[in-house]
This record gives C-alpha cells, sequence and structure tokens, in this order.
C-alpha cells in the first residue's frame, strides 16, 4: 500500500526541530507542500537550508494576531492550506500546585490550548475552500494518565483531546477530519535532558532513571519521533481519510505516571 501526501498543503507549527521538524520533513518527503513556523528562527534557518522547499515564519501562536500572518503567508505560498498540524506546545513548570505561578499556568495553556485553537479558526475556511482537510493536533499521554508536577501541561493537553473530540463532530460534514495524537515517552534530546535533571536530582544515574521510565511501559521502550511523523503522515494521506475523531497513543502503552513526583527525592 502506497501511503503519500501528494497534491497538499500543510502548515506545521513548532517545526524548528524536535518533532516537528521530523514531522514537515516526512510530509514533504511525502509529496506534500510544507509552510512551517516556530519562536526560535535559528531552527527554521536550519530547517530550510536543508529543505529548500518549505516555507517559513518566526511565529509564537500564543498570539492571534501573529497566527493570522502565518496563515495569510502559508496560503499566499502554497495557494491554500488542507493539512493543519498543531504541534507547538511547551512543557510548562514543574512544581507542587501551589508554587505554580499565575503567570506559568496563562503561559502553559496560551500555547498548548489557545494556539491551536488560533490556528484552526485560520485553517478551516481555507479547507473547506479546499473540499477537504486533515488536522492533527499532538496532544500527550499526560492527557489521560494523572502526571503529578506537572498540572498545567496535563491540563492543556487533556484540552486538546477534548478540542479534538469536538472539532471531528463540528467539522466531519465539510470532509474535515480531526484527531489527536498522544506521544509517550520520545527518544529525543528533550528527554535526555529532563531524565539527566532527574538523575541528578535523586543521586541517581542516567541509567538507572531511564529504567524507572520503562518500567512504567508496557512495551519496556520508548518512541521515536519518526514514529509519530508517519502516524501523521498516514492520518493526513487520502488512505487515512476517513480516520476521525481518535486520541491515537503512541507509547508502547505508558502505564502511569505515579509516583514520578517522587524519583528527584
Amino acid at each position: 500500500m502506497e501511503v503519500n501526501c501528494n497534491g497538499r498543503r500543510a502548515v506545521v507549527t513548532a517545526a524548528g526541530s524536535g518533532i516537528g521538524r521530523v514531522i514537515a520533513e516526512t510530509l514533504l518527503q511525502n509529496g506534500a507542500r510544507v509552510f512551517v513556523c516556530d519562536v526560535v528562527a535559528d531552527g527554521l534557518d536550519e530547517l530550510t537550508k536543508t529543505s529548500s522547499e518549505i516555507g517559513s515564519l518566526v511565529a509564537d501562536v500564543a498570539e492571534a494576531g501573529v497566527v493570522d500572518r502565518l496563515f495569510d503567508a502559508a496560503a499566499e505560498a502554497m495557494g491554500g492550506v488542507d493539512i493543519l498540524v498543531n504541534n507547538a506546545g511547551i512543557a510548562g513548570p514543574t512544581a507542587r500546585v501551589e508554587a505554580v505561578t499565575p503567570e506559568e499556568w496563562r503561559r502553559t495553556l496560551a500555547v498548548d490550548v489557545d494556539g491551536p485553537f488560533y490556528c484552526v479558526r485560520r485553517a478551516v475556511p481555507l479547507m473547506k475552500e479546499a473540499g477537504r482537510g486533515a488536522i492533527v493536533n499532538i496532544s500527550s499521554t499526560a492527557g489521560r494518565l494523572a502526571f503529578p508536577l506537572r498540572l498545567p501541561y496535563a491540563t492543556a493537553k487533556r484540552a486538546v483531546i477534548g478540542f479534538s473530540d469536538t472539532l471531528a463532530m463540528e467539522l466531519g460534514p465539510a470532509n474535515i477530519s480531526v484527531n489527536a495524537i498522544l506521544p509517550g515517552y520520545v527518544l529525543n534530546d528533550r528527554a535526555r535532558r529532563v531524565l539527566t535533571a532527574k538523575a541528578e536530582a535523586s543521586g541517581r544515574s542516567y541509567e538507572e532513571m531511564q529504567q524507572i521510565v520503562l518500567g512504567r511501559i508496557s512495551m519496556r521502550t520508548g518512541v521515536t519521533e519518526q514514529e509519530i511523523a508517519d502516524m501523521v503522515v498516514y492520518l493526513c494521506s487520502e488512505q487515512g481519510r476517513h480516520i476521525s475523531g481518535q486520541a491515537i497513543n503512541i507509547d508502547g502503552n505508558l502505564e502511569t505516571y505515579s509516583g514520578m513526583d517522587k524519583l528527584d527525592e
């Protein structure tokens, strides 16, 4: 079975590095035209140097006016939009609820929830004009499992699942699919930095800390950024057009975050 996104036009947020970059590159490799944004110019510059066909704009999706400029630029560059991947998100603070500041709470929800909303409200008219569309929202296993010390992030990622479910019902009659992807423990630089910090705080080695985390996953392994990108391509392809309203876990069955708040003690 050949799966591709030939002729489709995709906007991917936070694509300067990490999961977003792999998604953008994989969509391009599978026939889509791609326009990306990120808050960090250096990452975008590096991406567009290696993939010159990709258009880009420095943009913070938490700002509605900036998102307007993003979609104006994307629609002009590609002639429309029929794929949106809401990948932008921040981790927020790691702290007990009484130590979380209102500013930290607001900023996490602004990027992780407001941002996808601002993007969808601009993408949907373009998709309706095209007669089709696919929206993929990157949530997290933290959106289905309680995650102590990560209240703003877990709240935001659970909101993304409800956001996706409701949009799938609302937009289905317009031939627009909407799904959420819930990555688990992703084997990337960000995860390594987090584990290194926890290991140092608890007096454990990196390897010991990794085994504790993997012990909470049924398949005892993390996942790759490419696995997430491959699922995005499938959901946005002709073959995946009737998959909608789903919260798809890519996590090897992460069972629980219980006890994670004790690992640095």
